[in-house]
């Protein structure tokens, strides 16, 4: 499964690979485990496990065929790290987006400790944008460990963002976006955390991107902060 996407700091969509498990409380509502129970019931073949974790061989070279460039996330409804994804199939991923150089990928994981560990072992072209989600202060460690990579650009996903993030160690960080919980049985973020993310971030000078505010209905909260969005991407050169 691949193409546009709604996502609003993406363009398209490459899953590889899909499925998971969850692992800390980011997960709990997980919107990817939502979308693959529909998918399985649609008799879409790449869900026929449903959200069981399944490598997709044949999806490998999707990018390699989109000749327009665009910003592509990759693995939305999987994480490329999973203990279960072996080392050689992730290298395959990333010799595509090595060899697909006019796209911009965005790798997301929460299995931070896997990723600075497999992290020698992969070639980070610099079209590669990697990231790890943070959803309250018990995961900040996941940072560190992006820190430890050779990723030229590396981005933080503070979303759902479900408690206050302080004293954020921003160094060498390119991007953070931060985004409330959406769907069904959303938990609340309040805006002083936003806002305190915020502030931070422009004492660092790390581009911000407010996603969303969230809620069940998240097109009526929208995602104006104090009344004006926040869109700002990497300051990064690529071809």
């Amino acid at each position: 499964m691949g193409g546009k996407s709604s996502i609003e700091w993406t363009e398209s969509t490459w899953n590889p690979v899909t499925g998971c498990n969850k692992i800390s409380p980011g997960c709990k509502n997980c919107y990817a485990e939502r979308l693959a129970k529909r998918l399985k019931a649609m008799g879409q073949a790449n869900y026929r496990n449903g959200f069981k974790l399944t490598l997709q061989p044949q999806m490998l070279e999707l990018p390699l065929k989109w000749k327009k460039p665009q910003t592509i996330f990759v693995n939305s409804m999987s994480d490329l790290f999973h203990k279960d994804v072996p080392l050689g199939y992730i290298q395959k991923v990333f010799s595509v987006m090595n060899r697909a150089n006019w796209h911009r990928f965005q790798v997301l994981t929460k299995r931070a400790d896997r990723l600075a560990e497999l992290s020698s072992e992969l070639e980070w072209s610099e079209n590669i944008w990697m990231g790890v989600s943070v959803e309250n202060q018990k995961y900040v460690h996941r940072i560190d460990d992006l820190r430890r990579t050779a990723a030229k650009v590396k981005f933080l996903s503070l979303e759902p963002l479900l408690g206050p993030l302080n004293n954020l160690d921003l160094n060498a960080i390119d991007w953070a976006i931060v985004g409330g919980e959406s769907g069904f049985g959303a938990r609340p973020i309040r805006k002083e955390w936003v806002l305190e993310i915020k502030q931070q971030c422009e004492l660092a000078d790390v581009p911000f991107f407010f996603k969303q505010w969230g809620g069940f209905n998240k097109k009526k909260t929208g995602r104006l902060l104090e009344g004006r969005t926040y869109d700002a991407m990497p300051r990064i050169a690529y071809a």
